[in-house]
């Protein structure tokens, strides 16, 4: 994009909002999840992918949500029992909390969808320059080629927000061939679109891709019938890490948001929405510690993940600012107590809920890092004249206090403490204290479901608040595909199959910190195991940290009966640390455990120590 183009571009996504009509009276506050009404009865009780617009023509006082193709809810069936899949379901609102139902966007697919294609992850936008609303979508299937993996982005065009509308008849973005594989049905992943800016001329910047293949962006031009993009893509992120992109500009910056990890996986979807930023909008994008999210060693902020009350898997998120200026984002979560559809276990439910997003240090975070709400909150400023009341309280950090020398070790003898014991003991010539380190030769075993075959180094976990700290060193190459799953870090044991793990993580062609849970038993239908990501590892040493909270009274209602909260940090320095999801767990006397496995015997685990530590809280959050 020229020095020209981009000036104009820049033009179109700044202009002045129209003025709104008269409206009824602000509400005042909303709780989560947001329950559109269905006018025939009931409420939409899914909402996934959701995407939020304000009105765009002089006259109009709505706010429109539109949602990927699912049921609405428990009901929403057919005469013989089964759920309906709706079309890009659409609502509209006064105020941006009590939504209507308003029908679905289509009532079939494209002419090069297949027929049973999805259309999932819509995005709309308007165009000044020819007065119509758009509807993006990735379309799962189509008629291209005779692979069922060849998805595409779609767009339809609409004189109004909820249509009717009209399939263009050409593709935006076509099924793109994976080239580095050998299998003709090999495809990145084409999903997820989105358009920088709500009204626009006729020039833009398309967003689109999924973990497969990564993130990329293009110029797309709108016409009367439908979109053009442009002939040169860009990577904007590595693969097998983002999706769900968001792009928003904001004091000279381009904002992107992103999810990571599964979407959908009942009470243990560890979804959750991470940052970067750039000064254009085609990127580098980098994170808060200038880390990029083309590194191997995965770059993003954490904006949302779970926090340990009944919400999990916050993602794929919209976000947007009220009439007073204050920013907001719209999102899909999972309530951990009503997770599935009724009567189809594993078929996730993902209610859209609201939540102010705030920005420290010129970062964005919801609720000041406080994340996603369950109680009363003040409603958004929906109408112009109207003072946002959103004030954002910084959460707080956990830090270290006092040192508990009891439960820590330094390694600076020749052999392992009497404190510590192996849960399968691996050969002795695999693992060795010297110079200060333990050392432990990464094993072909993992600790996974119903395969429990690796050795784990414990030691008992203290009583009450604490936080422990390692640093460790994985001599994984620092760039190259594929090592997986070679880990090593900490784990809070209970047993094989309830457990608590923050590893160095090689997945793929990335780096990660993965931030894991096991449970069992579970319901009939239901996963056992979830994991969410944190900060990116070093290519040297990466500190990792849990903070550990027992929970009480109320708190342990509102998780489920679980007894203690987990939260990750990690640090590529130790200095600067990044927080990560909190799970729920009710570990039974847990252990301290030390891991190095999921890989072969050619690499090796480093630990420089184990600290232990009473917790205390912190100032704020990072």
């Amino acid at each position: 994009m020229d020095a020209r183009c981009l000036a104009l571009l820049l033009l179109a996504l700044t202009a002045a909002p129209l003025a709104l009509a008269a409206s009824p009276k602000n509400p005042g506050t909303y709780t989560n999840p947001l329950k559109p009404r269905i006018p025939a009865g009931g409420v939409i009780e899914s909402c996934a992918d959701p995407m939020v617009l304000r009105g765009q023509e002089q006259g109009d006082a709505y706010w429109y949500m539109y949602c990927t193709t699912d049921p609405l809810n428990d009901a929403d069936r057919n005469a013989e029992g089964k759920l309906v899949f709706r079309k890009i379901p659409q609502l509209r609102s006064l105020d941006a909390i009590n939504w209507e139902y308003v029908g679905d966007a289509f009532q079939s697919v494209p002419g090069y969808a297949a027929s049973d294609a999805g259309l999932w992850a819509p995005e709309v936008i308007y165009s000044s320059a020819h007065k119509k609303y758009y509807l993006f979508f990735a379309v799962t299937d189509t008629t291209a080629t005779t692979c069922k993996t060849d998805s595409a982005i779609g767009v339809a065009t609409s004189d109004k927000p909820t249509g009717p509308w009209k399939f263009s008849e050409q593709m935006v973005v076509g099924p793109r061939r994976d080239t580095s594989s050998q299998d003709p049905c090999a495809f990145l992943w084409t999903y997820d679109p989105d358009v920088l800016g709500d009204s626009v001329g006729t020039e833009s910047v398309l967003y689109y891709g999924s973990y497969s293949g990564g993130l990329f962006a293009r110029t797309v031009t709108l016409t009367a019938e439908g979109a053009a993009a442009g002939a040169e893509e860009k990577r904007i992120t590595i693969s097998n890490r983002y999706e769900g992109a968001n792009v928003v500009s904001r004091d000279g910056h381009y904002y992107l948001f992103v999810s990571a990890t599964n979407c959908c996986n009942g009470a243990l979807t560890g979804y959750s929405v991470f940052a970067g930023r750039s000064t254009h909008p085609l990127g580098p994008f980098v994170d808060r510690e200038g880390h990029s999210l083309l590194d191997t060693q995965v770059g993003g902020t954490p904006v949302i993940s779970m926090n340990g009350n009944r919400w999990v898997g916050p993602g794929h998120n919209t976000v947007f600012q009220d009439a007073a200026g204050q920013w907001w984002t719209v999102y899909h979560a999972v309530d951990r107590a009503d997770p599935f559809f009724e009567g189809a276990a594993g078929f996730t439910k993902r209610p859209a809920l609201l939540d102010p997003l705030d920005w420290v240090d010129g970062w964005p975070t919801v609720r000041g890092g406080a994340w996603a709400s369950d109680g009363k909150m003040p409603a958004p400023a929906a109408r112009e004249g109207y003072k946002s009341r959103s004030r954002p309280k910084p959460a707080q950090s956990h830090l270290p206090g006092a040192p508990i020398a009891a439960a820590s070790e330094l390694f600076d003898g020749k052999a392992l403490s009497a404190s510590w014991s192996w849960v399968r003991p691996p050969d002795a010539s695999t693992y060795a204290v010297a110079d200060g380190l333990l050392r432990l030769q990464v094993q072909k075993a993992d600790l996974f479901l119903d395969t429990n075959t690796a050795s784990l180094l414990t030691r008992p976990a203290p009583k009450g608040d604490y936080l422990i700290e390692t640093r460790v060193r994985l001599d994984v190459p620092d760039e190259g595909c594929c090592f997986n799953h070679a880990q090593a870090g900490l784990v809070l044991y209970g047993d094989d199959d309830n457990y608590i793990k923050l590893m160095n993580t090689s997945m793929w062609e990335t780096r990660q910190t993965e931030f894991s849970k096991e449970l069992a038993p579970v319901p009939a239908g239901w996963g056992r195991y979830g994991n969410t990501v944190v900060g990116p590892p070093s290519r040297d040493w990466t500190y990792l940290r849990i903070a550990v909270e027992r929970l009480e009274g109320e708190a342990r209602r509102a998780a489920g009966g679980d007894t203690a909260a987990y939260t990750a940090y990690t640090s590529q320095n130790g200095k600067d640390w990044v927080r990560g999801g909190t799970w729920t767990h009710a570990l039974s006397h847990p252990r301290i455990a030390l891991a190095a496995m999921g890989g072969g015997g050619d690499f090796t685990a480093e630990f420089d120590y184990v600290r232990v530590h009473a917790l205390r809280a912190g100032e704020r959050t990072r």
